[in-house]
């Protein structure tokens, strides 16, 4: 028996970091944008015959192993792994990962990581298939890992794909699909690694007990990323891209003066080198300080800005906007 699953990672278009608890309760109306992207993270389950439960991470080089999953060690290397494999209870198995995007690189690869891990557990031992208990899983797990809060919005992507905005509720968490062209999107859209990771839990902490402990600049700050995020949702579904791209510069400018991290030089080089070449907005995936870029612009400045940040250092990565979320299949089934 071989159980295969994927997930796509996401760019965030607006809205990032407020989508922690409970920052969006103290401002009303709260959304985040994002578009789920081809670059997918993957989880194989395949039998074994000897009891014993195997992690294997491809992207680290890095297993770990136990004789029952009561054993599997949870504060390890394979911590994230490990802490799925023992809520689980898997056995007499080897899990193995890996992913398609760059270590660190702001588009929640770790989140769609975490949502394949548990649609092939879940398959692979019976458990809830059902989305919503999987996102509640993955968001709890991902958290008892990086030991401080996560946002409510990666999961989503990794889970029903496509274009969506995520509605930060009194009452709830509500995912809206958008009807927005996603070839018009890609089209103007392009994305590179910077060759420097990041550790949103970090700067999202940092913010986080900033915002709690009463900022006034912080609190202002994220009133300006919402009522970004609700001007972006609005030009988006109007298909009105000049504006989309004001509202992805604005949103940015917002984002970096929640902290003095969040950019970096070798990625203002990078915004300005896509802006010479016809770039009209640019902006860091995630939560800053390094990790991916997308940089905006008019279709027929595409190849001249990606040149331009080629140029500049960073990895260009192809991607396409991705409407399907997880994909569970048995192994020997076609894809």
């Amino acid at each position: 028996m071989h159980i295969a699953c994927s997930a796509p990672t996401r760019i965030d278009l607006a809205g990032g970091t407020i989508d922690i608890w409970p920052l969006y309760l103290f401002h009303d109306g709260a959304t985040t944008l994002n578009a789920a992207i081809s670059l997918r993270a993957h989880a194989d389950i395949a039998a074994r015959s000897d009891g014993r439960v195997e992690l294997r991470s491809i992207d680290t080089d890095r297993g770990a192993g136990a004789a029952h999953w009561s054993e599997l060690d949870s504060t390890g290397d394979l911590s994230l792994l490990a802490l799925l494999a023992r809520h689980y209870r898997l056995d007499n198995a080897m899990l193995t990962t890996r992913g398609e995007s760059p270590a660190g690189a702001g588009i929640a690869g770790s989140s769609a990581l975490t949502i394949a891990v548990c649609g092939a557990l879940a398959r692979w031992t019976g458990a809830s298939e059902d989305p919503e208990h999987i996102l509640q899983v993955a968001m709890n797990v991902e958290c008892q890992t990086i030991k401080v809060p996560t946002g409510v919005q990666d999961y989503r992507p990794a889970l029903y794909g496509g274009i969506a905005a995520v509605e930060l509720r009194v009452d709830g968490i509500k995912r809206v699909a958008l009807d927005v062209d996603a070839r018009e999107l890609k089209r103007r859209v392009v994305l590179a690694y910077t060759g420097a990771p990041r550790n949103s839990g970090t700067n999202n902490w940092e913010i986080t007990k900033k915002h709690i402990d009463g900022d006034r600049h912080i609190f202002d700050c994220f009133e300006r990323i919402r009522d970004t995020s609700i001007a972006m949702r609005q030009a988006l579904q109007r298909g009105n891209w000049d504006e989309v791209g004001r509202q992805i510069a604005t949103e940015w400018d917002n984002r970096k003066r929640l902290a003095p991290g969040v950019t970096t030089p070798t990625i203002e080089d990078l915004i300005a080198r896509a802006r010479a070449a016809g770039a009209t907005a640019a902006k860091v995936c995630g939560a800053g300080g390094g990790g991916c870029l997308f940089c905006y612009g008019p279709p027929e400045s595409h190849d001249a800005i990606r040149n331009a940040v080629a140029s500049g250092g960073a990895r260009l990565l192809d991607y396409r906007i991705e409407a399907e979320g997880l994909r569970t299949r048995a192994a020997d089934a076609p894809e």
